[in-house]
């Protein structure tokens, strides 16, 4: 007879296994491993797992969520397309969430001098990162967590419920667009140093020239 302790266990192993296949499929498709348009096959997930598919089938279901695939009834998933429509579309949401977010950061005093300090940290690693020797495809996925970990911050600060969900409901797909951009300009040392300005203006309080900072680090690089 199965007890209840071995059957929470059953039901944690699962959800483990699931997590883990969730975080597989989402770095294969920041990697580009799993490219646009491609078919994510539970089997072949599963196989080289070495897994069953029920936690394979769970985190499709999970990472669909997140929008950077889709399930198609009767055909399965498939990896998210994101064309420059989409991606322009991506950033003009964040623009208007994260712009919103700058001005109650300086009219609200938000951020102290420990926050900036912090701030200050994940660009000087970002500007080390994009200085260094590493692989670039590696360095390029290290921009990007950082990158995004900037603005994270930055969201969490403003302790707008709302905002801050909206954003990360739409924290993969940014990802996603965000690497597509930095590849496209190919100046991991511009995407770094371009935090600097947005820091000098929220330092300031200077809430016009902050917003503008960050559409020229967002929008400008990218072609329209």
């Amino acid at each position: 007879m199965t007890t209840r302790n071995s059957l929470s266990a059953s039901i944690m192993q699962r959800e483990n296994l699931s997590t883990m296949v969730e975080e597989y499929i989402k770095d294969n498709i920041l990697r580009g491993v799993y490219k646009g348009g491609d078919h994510l096959l539970e089997t072949d997930i599963a196989e080289t797992l070495g897994i069953s598919r029920g936690p394979v089938r769970e985190a499709i279901k999970a990472v669909e969520q997140t929008g950077i695939i889709t399930v198609e009834p009767r055909r399965g998933a498939y990896v998210t397309t994101f064309d420059r429509e989409s991606i322009n579309e991506v950033f003009e949401i964040r623009l208007l969430i994260e712009t919103s977010i700058l001005e109650d950061l300086i009219t609200q005093n938000k951020l102290e001098a420990p926050d900036f300090d912090d701030l200050d940290r994940i660009v000087e690693e970002m500007v080390e990162i994009a200085g260094g020797q590493s692989d670039p495809d590696e360095a390029l996925l290290a921009i990007n967590k950082k990158d995004i970990e900037f603005h994270q911050y930055i969201w969490r600060k403003s302790r707008s419920k709302r905002k801050e969900k909206i954003l990360d409901d739409y924290f993969f797909q940014l990802r996603i667009a965000m690497l597509h951009d930095t590849k496209m300009t190919q100046d991991l040392m511009k995407t770094a140093t371009d935090h600097y300005a947005i820091l000098q203006c929220l330092r300031a309080g200077d809430i016009k020239n902050c917003k503008q900072s960050l559409i020229d680090h967002i929008i400008c690089d990218f072609p329209h």
